[in-house]
This record gives C-alpha cells, structure tokens and sequence, in this order.
C-alpha cells in the first residue's frame, strides 16, 4: 500500500452480520414468512443459511437485492437428524447448538481446524443442566457438539458469561419456543454486553418478550414462539470503524450512512474512542460524520466494543503517547488470539506494545513497513489496511479472509482513497 490524502466521502457499509444471523434465526423459528431486507452476504451469513436449509427451513435468498426469505418453522425443527457445517462462524455454531436442542432427534455441529479450538463448555454445560444431552465429542470443550433432544428444554440453568456472550445469546433466542418454562442465571461477568442487548432488540422485533433482570437472570414462560415480519437490518457498525478509523488517521472527514446514535450496535460507540482521542463526532438519525484531528493516546475498556479492538490499536499507532485497552481478555478466542496478534503486527510496524491478559499498552515508535500476517482473521486484515493509508510499504497478507463478513472490503476502501494497495497472497 502507499499513503493517501486525507480520505473524505460517505460510505454506506454494508449489513450488520451480528443481526443479520441474529434475525436470520428468529425468523426461522417464527410462525410464517419473514423477509430481510439490508441483510448481510458473507461467508458467516452463507454458512447460516445452509445450515438453515440443512434442519428443513426454507430460505430463498437474493443477494443483488441483499434480501432473504424465510420461511419459518413455527418453533418446531422440521428435521430430526442433522450434521451441520459451520465454518468459523462463532455466531452459527453457538446459536444453532441452543436452537437444534428446540428439535426431536440428533444433530451434529462442525467447524473449521480453528473453530475446533473455540470454546463451547460453557453452552454445553448449560443445555445439560436443562434437560438436554449434549457433548463436546473429542471431550476437550470445543466443537464438534453432538445434540440429542427430545423436543425442546425447560427448567433452570446457569450459563458462563465471561468467555462469549453468543452462549447466552443462543439460549435466549430458543427459549421462547421451549416446551416450558425457563430460566437462565449469568454467572461470573457478561462480556459483549450490547451484543445481548441487540440480541433482546431483535427477539422483541418479532414478537418474543424474555423477562430479565439487569441482564443477569431471564426468565420466559416457554410456548410463545415468533412471528413472522419484514426486517430491516442495519449497516455493520463494527465494519464501520475501518472508515471512521481511516479519516481519523489521515484527517479526513467520513459520514458512514444508515447509522445513528440510537443504533441496535453498541460498536457504535467506537466514535466515543476516536472523539476521546482528538477526533470530532457528529451524530444525526441516519448518519455518524467524523471529522479527523490530531489524535493522542488514550486509556480505555473495551470490554463492551471488543470487536474494534483492532481497529483501535492501529489509530493508537498515529496518536502522541501510548495507548492502553484493558478488559478484552475474550478476544483470544476469536478467530484468533487477537490480543497476541494484533500485539505481534504491531511491533512489525514499529510500535512498543505491552501484552496484558486482558488487553495492550501501544506506545507509538517511528513506523516502518511491514507484511501483515492475517491469521485468516478478518478483523486484522481490515485494521491494519487502515495504516497502509498513512505509512508506506504495509502489505496485507491474504486480504481475501474479508469474506468472512465484509467480501467487497478493498473495493470500497479503494473508492474512497483511490489505488494504494498492494496485497499479498
């Protein structure tokens, strides 16, 4: 990549992939045809659909018009046998594991090398404690999950919340179309907050109320089920921090559209890092404009906004003095270690970094270029283009893993700041 002007323009990113998946399943369990409009198409999404189609639920999807069709199973999973396939899609294989247990029958979930080593105990322990048969296959708390049900669970459980939000997520999203009642108590800290807030948003957007206090414990009577509606999903906001990022380190100025203060997405809050550290936000209903200033360093949890972690200690790269991020000892089981990553990739570029176990010190050094390894990681591929835009020589291997959730990426990138890129394969 070679360095840029300020960038400046509007972007409309594409859709959320947290609530296209998340809407993706109530739909499928809702009484009747629901339709997205704005959806997501991306393998995370794709590898929803299929495994959709695999439990016997229609879903017709075009994607030049960014719209699916789902027809819903009214609660009842169509099929009682099934092995599902769900790449490294954290999101489909902790969703479906809680769903597949609403089924009469066996079910089989698998993932990629890398989802084999994410961490599933949690969910598994707490289906158990709810009636339900479930594994961990090789007996190591990682996939492959087998699931033997007899149509649903009920009764009382306890579910970890200081590893992945997507457990309780799961569970909450089922628990509507349980035979009976149901209630959950989160142990330990909640990580990922807004994502159980979005996940609650999105149940109430088709028609399903769970009772919760303070988001610690939920309870639902069972037998409620979803209907079926037209849904609206919003533009990605965690892919909108990329953008934000590049006008806060050239001193440009970028209105990402479709989004708003009043956002689904708590990532939103990603603009509160940037003003924080020089930068200017304005927010209207159906945009978030930021204009870039001189940045400095900041210290900042990012417990509730992990996933522009990245995105952050690359803008911490341009800033003068260090900048710490604490409470995001969750993000080593991402797709990768992201902490040990993004610390790694760094340092090539220049940067001192201090690695904690729950997050990082960057003090700046005088850059350099470098090639970034990608860990197949889409998050890392997309953080660190962002400093290509300022320090010459970055080149960003295997920039192709952006399919995990934002394939046009580059394309967009380039619209915006022309054609800098060079990419590894």
């Amino acid at each position: 990549m070679r360095p840029v002007g300020p960038i400046r323009g509007k972007i409309r990113p594409p859709g959320s992939k947290s609530i296209t998946n998340r809407a993706l399943v109530c739909a499928a369990l809702a009484a009747g045809t629901s339709r997205l409009t704005g959806a997501l198409f991306s393998e995370d999404t794709e590898v929803m659909i299929a495994a959709l189609r695999e439990l016997g639920i229609a879903v017709e999807a075009a994607p030049e018009a960014e719209s699916i069709s789902v027809h819903g199973c009214g609660g009842r999973i169509p099929v009682s046998t099934a092995k599902l396939y769900t790449a490294n899609s954290g999101t489909t294989m902790r969703f479906l594991t809680a769903i597949v247990s609403l089924g009469a029958g066996e079910y089989w979930l698998d993932g990629s090398p890398r989802m084999r080593e994410r961490p599933i105990a949690d969910l598994v322990e707490a289906l158990r404690q709810l009636g339900v048969e479930a594994w961990s296959v090789y007996e190591n708390g990682c996939p492959p999950v087998r699931i033997y049900s007899t149509r649903g669970f009920r009764g009382r459980a306890q579910v970890a919340g200081n590893i992945s939000s997507q457990f309780l997520s799961g569970l909450l999203m089922a628990m509507p179309c349980a035979p009976g009642p149901v209630e959950l108590m989160v142990s330990g800290e909640l990580v990922s907050v807004p994502y159980v807030e979005m996940t609650l948003g999105v149940m109430r957007a088709f028609g399903a109320q769970v009772e919760h206090e303070q988001l610690r414990r939920f309870f639902s009577p069972g037998n409620l089920g979803y209907q079926a509606r037209e849904y609206a999903v919003e533009p990605d906001a965690s892919a909108a921090s990329y953008f934000l990022a590049a006008a806060a380190v050239s001193g440009g100025e970028i209105s990402v559209l479709g989004l708003g203060a009043e956002s689904l997405q708590g990532d939103v809050r990603f603009c509160d890092c940037l003003q924080a550290m020089g930068c200017h936000v304005e927010y209207a209903t159906d945009r978030i404009t930021l204009r870039g200033g001189p940045l400095r360093g900041i210290e900042v949890d990012m417990n509730a906004i992990s996933d522009t972690v990245p995105t952050l200690a690359v803008v911490a790269l341009f800033a003068a003095g260090p900048t710490t991020i604490r409470g995001v000892a969750h993000i080593r089981h991402k797709e990768t270690d992201r902490i040990k990553a993004v610390a790694t990739e760094l340092r090539k570029l220049g940067a001192q970094v201090e690695e904690f176990a729950d997050g990082m010190r960057i003090v700046p050094g005088p850059l350099q270029g470098a090639v970034i390894d990608t860990y197949d990681d889409h998050r890392m591929a997309m953080s660190f283009a962002v400093a290509g835009l300022r320090q010459p020589g970055v080149v960003i291997r295997n920039p192709a893993c952006t399919a995990k959730t934002y394939p046009q990426f580059f394309d967009d990138l380039r619209k915006l700041a022309g054609p800098c890129f060079t990419e590894a394969g």
